[in-house]
């Protein structure tokens, strides 16, 4: 079992990673003083049918367990899911001493932490991921609900006092969510590690079904870059804002198609490449941006934006990304691997740019 300990500038809190994970809670969290007489499990209803009673189980060492579930997918994370968890917490009798406990993916995460960085101004929740696309979510904080206008516009940075993260959970994932949690792995490696890019690019087997051990390793690398930057960006001030490499084009795919149409990890891909091409274009980029398509496309990524969403309603919601300032819109690009810039684009320019990667044409 791997442990990795973020540190914020509130305090730190530990990751573990590895088959015995949960075995951890009741010593961390005793040790913690966050032990709740009472806890608000919130999972969604595939994934507590899986898992539910295991981790009800441990969380019973602790105190009462009370379960809200909700259904699959982006659309829970809605001010009326988030309006009904509080309502469900309130005819529980949760105090402030009390705890949520999320299991589940990033949906899942960002709710229950939204609703524990809100509920009596703030109670301690913890981290139980079921994804791959969670080693990203489930840790430095960031927790939130969507409005129609755009993704995670209602929220709160509110830390987790722990996080367990057993591969063991990831076996029953759809392919499709498998490949979504890559494309956050691969971001990482892009943004802050060229030898674990490196890797991933030699060992298309822990891409395409990684072992557990694989998995272990991935994880873990994933945890600890972002780590690394949360540590010293806590509130996304500054570098935390690298961590959004491929994200602005990214969600605005997601809003335009509407939530839930493609995975985020296939809109970040999408993203990504567009940043790749951008950074070889606007910046001399030293890549082959040919290979970097070719495997993608192996992977299983989308290499263009999808038919039917105009530049126009992309860069909109790109304008009103929370990274945007002052009517520019800022880009996490590359000087090189490993070594990530923010550049501004006035709407135009990038409206150019972007219908110019949509057609082809090289960077």
């Amino acid at each position: 079992m791997e442990t990795v300990t973020v540190q914020t500038g509130t305090g730190s809190y530990p990751v573990f990673v590895g088959r015995e994970a949960l075995a951890q809670m009741k010593e961390v969290l005793s040790a913690e003083s966050a032990v709740s007489r009472k806890i608000l499990l919130i999972s969604d209803k595939t994934v507590f049918r899986l898992y539910g009673e295991r981790v009800t189980e441990q969380l019973q060492e602790l105190g009462e367990v009370v379960v809200f579930t909700v259904d699959s997918g982006e659309q829970a994370k809605s001010f009326e899911q988030y309006h009904s968890i509080i309502t469900f917490a309130l005819e529980k009798g949760l105090n402030r001493k009390s705890m949520i406990a999320a299991l589940g993916g990033g949906v899942i995460g960002d709710l229950a932490g939204f609703a524990a960085a809100t509920y009596m101004r703030g109670i301690p929740f913890i981290q139980i991921p079921t994804t791959l696309l969670a080693h990203d979510s489930a840790v430095g904080g960031k927790t939130g609900i969507n409005h129609p206008e755009g993704k995670n516009m209602i929220g709160a940075f509110h830390q987790p006092a722990a996080v367990f993260f057993n591969p063991q959970f990831l076996a029953t994932l759809p392919k499709s969510e498998l490949r979504s949690g890559m494309a956050e792995v691969i971001k990482h490696a892009l943004i802050a590690d060229a030898s674990f890019l490196s890797w991933l690019e030699e060992n298309p087997s822990a891409i395409e079904s990684p072992t557990e051990d694989q998995l272990v390793k991935i994880i873990t690398a994933g945890i600890r870059i972002k780590a690394s930057v949360v540590a010293d960006d806590e509130k996304e001030t500054g570098i935390r804002a690298y961590l959004n490499f491929g994200h602005t084009l990214g969600h605005a795919i997601e809003a335009a198609l509407g939530y839930g149409k493609m995975t985020h990890g296939d809109a970040v891909a999408a993203g990504m490449l567009f940043a790749l091409w951008l950074s070889k274009k606007e910046l001399g980029l030293g890549i082959n941006y040919a290979k970097y398509t070719s495997w993608f496309q192996a992977i299983g990524f989308p290499s263009n934006i999808p038919g039917g969403l105009s530049s126009e309603q992309l860069l909109t919601l790109m304008a009103a990304d929370k990274k945007a300032d002052s009517g520019a819109i800022r880009m996490v690009l590359l000087n090189e691997i490993g070594s990530p810039v923010i550049k501004s684009f006035l709407p135009e320019k990038l409206k150019s740019l972007l219908e110019a990667f949509r057609k082809g044409e090289a960077a």
